[in-house]
């Protein structure tokens, strides 16, 4: 069942999460939820705060996307078909030296509003999957650029805050606009 997502001027979209602590049926059931909502919205990548709730847990998929990515989990490098769509708890994500390179990112909790972002090309991602086991994740390119911008939403931090100035300047007239919605639609 697809939930409903949040958009900008939420409150919950600047909460840091919860750590998942039960790793349990009610669990892997969110992550499900989460999963159809992503992909009802034709979105790569959902955070639990998109959806209302403040909890360090997210989900991302990127088979239906034609982009450059590389991974290994674990040491290895499972096909893609096993590994996506993927559901992290407890995400911590460290840049590893590397490029710096800038992508037009968006962002389901801001429909329609697309800028460009500078974040490490490479990362590693240490986290815990539905059964609370540990794993590590490396990866780059789209993937990388993904699971920055989901553990950003986990923290309270939004993809408009990673903008260059001049981007952001250009966007601000439609951020106002949907922040102005978002508070016409919870009654404020």
């Amino acid at each position: 069942m697809a939930l409903p997502i949040v958009h900008y001027n939420n409150p919950v979209l600047r909460k840091k999460g919860a750590r998942v602590t039960a790793f349990d049926a009610a669990l892997a059931r969110f992550a499900d939820e989460m999963i159809a909502t992503m992909h009802a919205a034709e979105g790569i990548g959902l955070a639990a705060q998109q959806v209302g709730r403040a909890l360090q847990l997210c989900v991302v998929d990127l088979r239906p996307v034609k982009a450059e990515f590389a991974w290994e989990l674990d040491g290895a490098r499972p096909p893609l078909e096993l590994l996506m769509p993927l559901a992290l708890a407890n995400p911590v994500v460290t840049p590893l030296p590397s490029e710096e390179t800038i992508y037009e990112e968006g962002c389901l909790s801001f429909p329609g509003i697309r800028g460009d972002v500078a974040r490490p090309d490479l990362v590693r991602v240490a986290y815990q999957d539905l059964h609370g086991v540990p794993h590590v994740l490396l990866c780059s390119g789209l993937l990388g650029r993904c699971l920055q911008h989901e553990a950003d939403h986990l923290n309270g931090v939004l993809f408009t805050d990673r903008m260059g100035k001049k981007i952001r300047a250009g966007l601000d007239d439609a951020i106002k606009a949907l922040a102005k919605a978002t508070r016409e639609a919870a009654g404020r």
